[in-house]
């Protein structure tokens, strides 16, 4: 069984994520989505299990996808899972050059696992985590860019549709 990871921090997932996370499963016999507990290059809207719960109401139904945290190294990460192979994906310039150096240091560490870069569907190339919580927290409508349970609970934050300290996640 080939196995594949496709780590990020998914805060949150947006339909980009989830195109790209099919397109994998459509390659490999088994996809395992990564979720990055805290990432370091930046604060998360939601908490890891809001992350966790959006992917897997997002890809119900991917029978060979399962979700995972992880709080070490992506190369082992995907060791821990049997992969030899990381699938990112890569919509514009910006996302190459930081993609490209994160290559490179991952196989300085881990030669023996490769990154397959899968390009975005031109239908999700300008999406990202960032834009669609901006335009959420102004009141924007985002439900043509990220699952449904996540754009219900940009509503649940923003019910004003003005910035400011977000409602704090369900206990």
């Amino acid at each position: 069984m080939i196995t594949a990871i496709c780590p990020g921090s998914y805060d949150p997932v947006t339909n980009g994520h989830v195109d790209i996370i099919r397109r994998a499963a459509g390659i490999f016999d088994r996809v395992v989505v990564g979720v990055v507990r805290d990432p370091q290059h930046k604060e998360t809207l939601f908490t890891v299990e809001e992350r966790v719960a959006f992917l897997e109401a997002a890809l119900a139904g991917c029978e060979n996808v399962v979700v995972d945290v992880f709080a070490e190294l992506v190369v082992d990460f995907a060791r821990k899972h049997d992969a030899r192979t990381m699938v990112k994906g890569l919509r514009v310039i910006s996302d190459f050059e930081w993609e490209f150096q994160m290559n490179h240091l991952n196989r300085q560490l881990a030669p023996d696992i490769e990154t397959l870069y899968v390009m975005a569907s031109p239908l999700y190339s300008f999406v990202s985590s960032s834009g669609v919580k901006e335009i959420a927290s102004f009141g924007g409508g985002v439900d043509e860019l990220v699952p449904k349970a996540v754009a219900e609970r940009f509503r649940e934050l923003y019910p004003d549709g003005k910035p400011g300290a977000p409602v704090p996640p369900h206990e």
